[in-house]
C-alpha cells in the first residue's frame, strides 16, 4: 500500500508538473507570437490604410507585401545554391576551385560567343543603355545565365553539381511559389465560402461580433470603426444591386445581354490587335538589334529604341488595355465584386498573353531553321549564340520598362492632375476629378511583374532580387500616390473575396509561366557557347545522366517510377481519393444545411 500510495504521489507529482510545463510554454509561445506580429513588414502602414480606405484597397497592399516577401525568399534560394557556390570558388574560400566546362560533341561553329562587354574608354550614355538593355558589361555578370558555364564546383574535396543545382533550383522557387500561393488560397476561400454563405450571418458576425474590444488606443478605434463601415456600406450596396438585377424586366435584361455581347466582340478585336502588333515587333527587334550589336554600331539612341521596342509595344497595349476595358465594364451593368473579377481576368490575359507572344515570337527567331541556319547546332546560332542569356535580356528589359512607367504615372500624371483638381476652378477640370484608387489595375500591375520574373529566373538568376527591390519601392509609391493624389473606389469591394481572387489569379500567372520555362528546359536545344548545359542536348538532360550515377537498384526504382506502368496506377489512385474527398465534402455540405435549417 505504500509504495501505491509513493507512486501515486509521484504520478500525481508528474502530472502536475506536466501541466505546469504546458501552461508556461503556450504563455510564452503567446509573448513570443504577439512579439513577433510588431516585426511583420509595414504591419502599421497597412492598418492604417486599411482604416481610411477600407479593406479592399488594403488587401491590394498585403498582396504586395505577399510579393516581396515571396521574390526575397526565391532570391535567396537562386543566389545559396547557383550564385554562392561559384563567388566562394573564385576566391578560393575553402580551398575551393571551379571547373570550367570544355565543350563535347559540338561543332566549332556553336562554341563562338562573343558578348558585347565594353572596353577601352566607355562614355557613361554607354552604361546607362547597358543598364537599361542588360547588355555590355551587364551580360558578362552573373545577372545573365551565360555567365555560368561551369561544370564543377570544388569545396575542398566535395564537388558540387552546378548544371544539377541550377535545374533542381528552379524546380524548387516554382514548387515553393506554387505551394505558398495555394495555401494563401485556401485560407481566403474559406473566408469567402463562409461570408458568401449566408448574407444575414455576415451582418449579425460584423454588427455584433466585429468590434475588437482588445483595442485601446484612439487611433487604433478610429481605424477599426473606419473599416467596419466600409464593409457593412459593400454588403448594402451589392443588396441594392441584387434587388435591381432582380427586378429587371425582359426587355431590359434582352438589352444588357446583347450589349455585353457586343463589349465582348469590341474586346476580342483589341486582343488581335495586341498580339499581332507584339509579334510583328519583337521579330523586327531581334532582326534589327542583333545585326547592330554585331556590327559595334549600337552605342545610339535608335539601338537603344529598336532594343526597347517589343518592350515598349507590351507596355503600351498594358497601358491602353486596361483603360478601354474599365471603361466598357461600366455599360455591362455588374456588381462591384464581379466587375473588378471580369476586369481582372480580361487585363491578366492581355498581359500574360503579351508575354507568351513575345516568347513566341523569340522562339521562332531561335528556331528558325528554313535555310538549314541551325543544322550543326539545333538552334539559329548566328543570331542567338547564347539564347538563354538574350530571352533574359527581354525579360529584364521588361521588368525595368514596368518600373520606369509605375514611376513615370505617379510622378507625371497622378501628382500633375491633383494639383490641377486643387488649384484649378474650371469646370471641366472638377468634373474630371481626382482619379479613383482602381484596385484591379493595380492588382494586374504586379501580377503582371511577377510573371516575368517566375519566367525570367531561369535565364537571369538574379532577377527576383530586382524585382522584390521593385516592389518594395511601389509600396511606397502607391501609398503616397494613394494619400496624396486618388480618392477611394465609388463602388467598394470586400477584402475576403478580393484575396482571394488576387492569389487564384496570381496562380493563373504561375501555370502560365510553367509552359514557356517546360519549352526551354525540354525541348529547345541548349545552347552550346554557353551556360552550365552546353555539353546536354537540353537542360533537362542533366537529371537522366545523374541518375545513371547512382547504384543499379536505386536506377531501377527512379525510372520505374518515370514509367507508364507506375504512371497510370498512379493517377487512377489518385482520382478515386479526389473522388472520394468530393464526395465527403458534400456529405458535409448536407450536413451543414440541416444544421442550419434547425438553427432557424
Amino acid at each position: 500500500r505504500d509504495s501505491q500510495q509513493a507512486d501515486t504521489e509521484h504520478l500525481s507529482r508528474w502530472k502536475k508538473w506536466r501541466e505546469t510545463s504546458s501552461k508556461s510554454l503556450k504563455k510564452a509561445l503567446s509573448e513570443v507570437k504577439g512579439l513577433s506580429s510588431y516585426l511583420v513588414l509595414w504591419r502599421h502602414d497597412i492598418h492604417s490604410i486599411e482604416g481610411k480606405f477600407g479593406t479592399g484597397i488594403q488587401s491590394y497592399f498585403s498582396f504586395l507585401r505577399f510579393l516581396v516577401l515571396l521574390n526575397f525568399i526565391i532570391f535567396i534560394l537562386m543566389f545559396g545554391f547557383v550564385t554562392l557556390p561559384i563567388i566562394i570558388s573564385k576566391y578560393g574560400i575553402f580551398n575551393s576551385t571551379i571547373a570550367y566546362i570544355s565543350p563535347k560533341n559540338s561543332e566549332d561553329i556553336c562554341t563562338i560567343y562573343e558578348p558585347s562587354g565594353n572596353k577601352g574608354l566607355v562614355y557613361f550614355y554607354t552604361y546607362l543603355k547597358d543598364l537599361l538593355s542588360g547588355t555590355g558589361f551587364l551580360e558578362v555578370t552573373s545577372l545573365f545565365y551565360g555567365y555560368y558555364t561551369m561544370d564543377t564546383v570544388w569545396i575542398s574535396i566535395m564537388g558540387y553539381n552546378l548544371p544539377l543545382a541550377y535545374l533542381l533550383a528552379t524546380f524548387a522557387y516554382l514548387a515553393l511559389s506554387f505551394l505558398w500561393i495555394v495555401k494563401r488560397s485556401v485560407e481566403g476561400f474559406k473566408h469567402n465560402l463562409v461570408h458568401d454563405a449566408d448574407p444575414f450571418q455576415s451582418y449579425c458576425n460584423k454588427v455584433f461580433a466585429g468590434w475588437d474590444f482588445c483595442i485601446t488606443d484612439p487611433n487604433a478605434a478610429r481605424l477599426k470603426h473606419r473599416s467596419l463601415q466600409y464593409e457593412l456600406q459593400t454588403d448594402l450596396q451589392e443588396e441594392k444591386l441584387k434587388q435591381k438585377i432582380a427586378e429587371r424586366t425582359m426587355k431590359e435584361k434582352l438589352r444588357i445581354y446583347s450589349l455585353r455581347i457586343f463589349i465582348n466582340i469590341i474586346v476580342i478585336a483589341i486582343l488581335s490587335g495586341c498580339f499581332y502588333s507584339i509579334y510583328r515587333v519583337t521579330v523586327f527587334s531581334q532582326e534589327n538589334s542583333n545585326v547592330s550589336i554585331r556590327n559595334d554600331s549600337g552605342t545610339d539612341l535608335v539601338n537603344l529604341l529598336v532594343q526597347y521596342l517589343p518592350s515598349m509595344v507590351i507596355t503600351l497595349a498594358n497601358f491602353i488595355g486596361p483603360l478601354i476595358f474599365s471603361f466598357l465594364i461600366r455599360f455591362e451593368d455588374y456588381t462591384p465584386a464581379f466587375e473588378i473579377k471580369l476586369t481582372l481576368l480580361r487585363c491578366v490575359f492581355v498581359r500574360l498573353a503579351n508575354i507568351a507572344v513575345l516568347l513566341f515570337s523569340l522562339w521562332s527567331q531561335i528556331s528558325d531553321c528554313g535555310t538549314d541556319k541551325c543544322k550543326p547546332c539545333g538552334y539559329n546560332y548566328k543570331l542567338y549564340p547564347c539564347w538563354e542569356s538574350d530571352v533574359g535580356q527581354e525579360m529584364y528589359k521588361l521588368m525595368i520598362f514596368d518600373f520606369i512607367v509605375i514611376l513615370a504615372v505617379a510622378l507625371f500624371m497622378d501628382f500633375p492632375r491633383k494639383l490641377l483638381v486643387t488649384h484649378c476652378t474650371c469646370k471641366l477640370v472638377q468634373w474630371i476629378g481626382p482619379q479613383e484608387f482602381e484596385i484591379s489595375d493595380n492588382v494586374l500591375e504586379i501580377i503582371y511583374g511577377q510573371t516575368i520574373c517566375w519566367i525570367g529566373t531561369f535565364f537571369s538568376p538574379l532577377l527576383p532580387a530586382i524585382a522584390t527591390i521593385k516592389y518594395f519601392i511601389i509600396f511606397y509609391v502607391k501609398k503616397i500616390v494613394l494619400i496624396h493624389t486618388r480618392k477611394p473606389a465609388a463602388r467598394p469591394i470586400r477584402a475576403s473575396s478580393s484575396n482571394f481572387f488576387f492569389l487564384l489569379v496570381l496562380l493563373i500567372g504561375l501555370l502560365l509561366a510553367f509552359i514557356p520555362l517546360g519549352v526551354s528546359i525540354a525541348h529547345i536545344p541548349s545552347s552550346k557557347a554557353c551556360g552550365p548545359f552546353r555539353n546536354f542536348n537540353t537542360s533537362w538532360e542533366v537529371i537522366p545522366d545523374t541518375i545513371l550515377e547512382f547504384p543499379t537498384g536505386l536506377q531501377q526504382i527512379l525510372f520505374g517510377m518515370a514509367s507508364e506502368a507506375f504512371a497510370v496506377p498512379f493517377f487512377v489512385i489518385l482520382c478515386i481519393i479526389m473522388f472520394y474527398f468530393i464526395a465527403l465534402a458534400r456529405a458535409h455540405k448536407r450536413v451543414v444545411e440541416q444544421l442550419r435549417e434547425q438553427l432557424v
